[in-house]
């Protein structure tokens, strides 16, 4: 078998777009899903058990079962319960923001037990209201010390982001996929592809880590 990476020339502009495609959608789950894995985080530190049940049921779920599954669960069977159409994209949301949601509670629920006992005993001898406590002196520290698993995380989610190349969404994959079917040639495409995700995905990683070492620095002084 010959190689021929030149042919991927003619699809350069087709890549590119189904490459913005997988950013805007990892951007838009990143910002959905840490939202909503922070109120979940709380959920799962508060008093009530009811609201700490019910929050252990939502992230043992979405971390015990296949996004593919959840995500083909939304696409196929929801607008059947609901009785509404989705579309690709909004199932593609749905599905990936459920699951950075469930990943990033552990993370935030992680941080927040971390914040020391006396700062809360603090604003609760001041008097503080509970949501100036927790947008004031619990949220920064938390978010800081969560920052370096949260973007672990956020690149765990571009990566999965392939996976709504199932439901027919032009993203990345998908777009490699069509290319490598009407051209015969699975091997280029497919490992320009994933060059493309690792060229993304491997200096992420590495900022991580020089982020993490910079925040352990802070923290220690």
């Amino acid at each position: 078998m010959t190689l021929d990476f030149s042919v991927l020339l003619r699809f350069q502009e087709a890549l590119a777009v189904g490459l913005w495609t997988t950013i805007k959608l990892t951007l838009i789950c990143v910002v959905l899903g840490c939202s909503l894995g922070f109120l979940v985080g709380l959920a799962r530190t508060s008093p009530s058990i009811i609201v700490r049940g019910i929050a252990s049921v939502y992230v043992e779920f979405f971390r015990g079962t296949p996004v593919l599954i959840q995500l083909f669960w939304i696409f196929f069977c929801l607008p059947l319960v609901l009785g509404v159409e989705l579309s690709n994209l909004a199932s593609g949301v749905i599905a990936l923001t459920l699951y950075m949601g469930a990943i990033t509670s552990e993370t935030f629920r992680a941080s927040l037990k971390s914040v020391g006992r006396e700062q809360l005993d603090a604003c609760i001898a001041l008097g503080l209201p509970r949501h100036v406590q927790v947008v004031n002196v619990i949220l920064p520290q938390a978010v800081l010390r969560a920052v370096p698993t949260l973007l672990s995380n956020c690149v765990s989610l571009f990566k999965e982001s392939a996976l709504v190349s199932a439901v027919g969404m032009a993203d990345l994959m998908f777009v490699g996929q069509n290319i490598s079917n009407n051209t015969a040639r699975p091997v280029e495409v497919l490992t320009i592809v994933a060059l493309i995700y690792f060229a993304i995905a491997f200096p992420l990683t590495r900022a991580v880590t020089l982020i993490e070492g910079r925040i352990l620095k802070k923290l220690a002084i």
